[in-house]
């Protein structure tokens, strides 16, 4: 059952493996999650498999109903999404997990002329809408498997409230969120998630991760 004390979560393409993912973490967690899709009928039909507190809508809907918006859409489709959800967002979180690949030389870091697919986010949807960049470096594969991935989630954003919003709901689906500072800095996750590619094939490991080390101490201040 969900927990009314939690913000509900919207998951804009919320089908795919990245955001089925969350939401099947997230669900398990106790949060009522909202999985959108192009298709409302391919989104209610699997939300019953994520788990109790997940809903189907199309990808407007569950950004409506939503205190907290996830964007997990391939980069080819990242810009049209959040203009299609842009009016339903205003004032609220919004987090951009996108990558900004190119097939097919995906395991290459090719960031967009704005620097990250995080800044374009905000350019599209404005100043009234808070963007965080986080879940880039996050193995879907690992997330259907169940129970926390090990891994640190690197969290950004020019606002340091919505930051730590984020941070916390990373810690529900990961060993923890780390605040990795303002949102320009998000190239960095961005072009990371090539770097992790290039080293799950190379070493033929399902989802390689990251981890802060010499936090300890800190976290427990």
């Amino acid at each position: 059952m969900s927990d009314t004390s939690k913000p509900v979560i919207g998951i804009i393409g919320g089908t795919g493996d990245l955001g089925s993912g969350l939401a099947k973490c997230w669900a398990t967690a106790g949060y009522r999650v909202l999985i959108g899709s192009r298709s409302r009928d391919k989104a209610v039909a699997m939300a019953p498999e994520l788990g109790a507190g997940v809903e189907g809508q199309d990808n407007v809907g569950a950004a409506r109903e939503a205190d907290i918006v996830i964007l997990a859409v391939p980069f080819a489709s990242h810009d049209a999404t959040l203009n299609e959800i842009r009016d339903v967002v205003q004032g609220k979180i919004v987090v951009d997990a996108a990558v900004p690949l190119v097939p097919p030389k995906v395991s290459t870091v090719q960031l967009p002329a704005e620097g990250s697919a995080a800044q374009i986010a905000q350019k599209i949807l404005g100043e009234n809408v808070r963007v965080v960049s986080a879940f880039h470096n996050v193995g879907a594969t690992k997330l259907h498997a169940g129970g926390k991935i090990d891994c640190d989630v690197l969290v950004f954003s020019d606002d340091k409230e919505a930051r730590n919003a984020v941070i916390e709901l990373a810690g529900a689906v990961a060993n923890r969120g780390v605040g990795g500072g303002v949102l320009a800095n998000s190239a960095a996750a961005e072009a990371l998630t090539s770097v992790l590619i290039f080293i799950n094939r190379t070493y033929k490991v399902p989802g390689a991760g990251i981890a802060i080390t010499g936090l300890e101490d800190a976290v427990r201040a």
